[in-house]
């Protein structure tokens, strides 16, 4: 069995192991069909990532197909190709009684915190496990980034109307738009990467859309900021373009802080929300509205690689001005 291991910042390492693998009751064998790269693995790659531990297996993003079920695993047969929920929740903290798992106090993260899917082979609990009977193996893994989206809109509970802002349009940022498409929301984007502002504009066809902060403050504020850069120049600078009485969802993530300055939360009475993750049952609506075809993701991956270029193509992928909207490795 292959596996790659991010053995320290930069330092991709691919071994072999013979090793047999039973799945326990509850546990699903399954065979890793494609990995998602997500900004947590870019992070990670260079050394930036939050909560993070080397030697570390990356792979969070998912798409698998059953091999065997333990004892007492029902609902899925060898050969069903499912997309993963790598939040792995205590199911006892105060915030997972109240059914905010996403927020767990001892969330461990599949890929982050533990081993993830970048191996030929893992085993899972069944109950992460979501089946995709229309899907194909390269949009799989986009579950849990839009499950990021979905989370984000829902926790700003956008209404139909609302003017909104998303500040980058990366995959993140794109999730967060789908849904505020889906809940009517006036949208408008910034991003300083003319590619990805570009695909962002056609691909949700918006009439608003600037290439920095500065040019979107020349237009009247929105009630809903979306901060999903990771920058702290924009983190600390989204507020100006938040009406009175607006929402401003942090999505994004840094290992850093971030300042805002008082008098401007003051006067604007402003809401300041924090996004993480997102739950199963979020999940489960991301995965029908991309079955039904309410959610076309098909054109974000645009870079589609085996395993044994990854390490090549990290650098890469960490220039975001490189063109890659999305990478994929296939793993089959």
């Amino acid at each position: 069995m292959r596996t790659y291991t991010l053995q320290e910042p930069g330092r991709l390492v691919v071994s072999s192991t013979s090793a047999p693998q039973v799945p326990d009751p509850g546990e699903a064998l399954v065979r890793v069909l494609t990995v998602g790269i997500c900004g947590t693995d870019l992070h990670a790659f260079e050394g930036t990532q939050p909560f993070f531990t080397y030697p570390r297996i990356l792979g969070h993003e998912l798409a698998v197909e059953i091999v065997q079920v333990g004892y007492g695993v029902e609902g899925f047969k060898a050969g069903d190709h499912c997309a993963v929920n790598p939040y792995l929740n205590c199911g006892a903290c105060s915030a997972c009684r109240r059914g905010r798992t996403n927020c767990c106090a001892g969330m461990q993260v599949i890929g982050v915190h533990t081993d993830g899917g970048m191996r030929d082979s893992i085993l899972l609990p069944a109950k992460l496990l979501y089946k995709c009977e229309k899907l194909p193996p390269v949009q799989i893994p986009l579950v849990e980034t839009l499950g990021v989206g979905i989370h984000a809109v829902g926790r700003a509970a956008a209404q139909p109307d609302d003017r909104a802002i998303v500040l980058g349009a990366g995959p993140i940022g794109l999730s967060v738009m789908e849904f505020l498409k889906l809940a009517g929301a006036d949208i408008g984007v910034v991003e300083k990467i003319p590619e990805r502002l570009d695909f962002a504009r056609k691909h949700h066809g918006l009439s608003r859309y600037f290439p920095s902060h500065e040019e979107a403050r020349q237009e009247e504020p929105s009630m809903l900021v979306f901060d999903c850069t990771g920058d702290k120049e924009s983190m600390d600078s989204s507020i100006q373009l938040l009406q009175q009485g607006g929402t401003l969802v942090f999505v994004g993530l840094i290992n850093d802080r971030v300042s805002l300055f008082d008098p401007d939360l003051h006067r604007r009475e402003a809401t300041i929300l924090a996004s993480r993750n997102s739950t199963a049952a979020e999940h489960r609506r991301v995965l029908e509205a991309m079955e039904s075809g309410r959610i076309d993701v098909s054109p974000w991956p645009t870079d589609f690689v085996k395993p044994d270029v990854m390490s090549a193509r990290f650098p890469l992928w960490l220039r975001r001005q490189a063109g890659v909207l999305k990478a994929v490795v296939d793993w089959q």
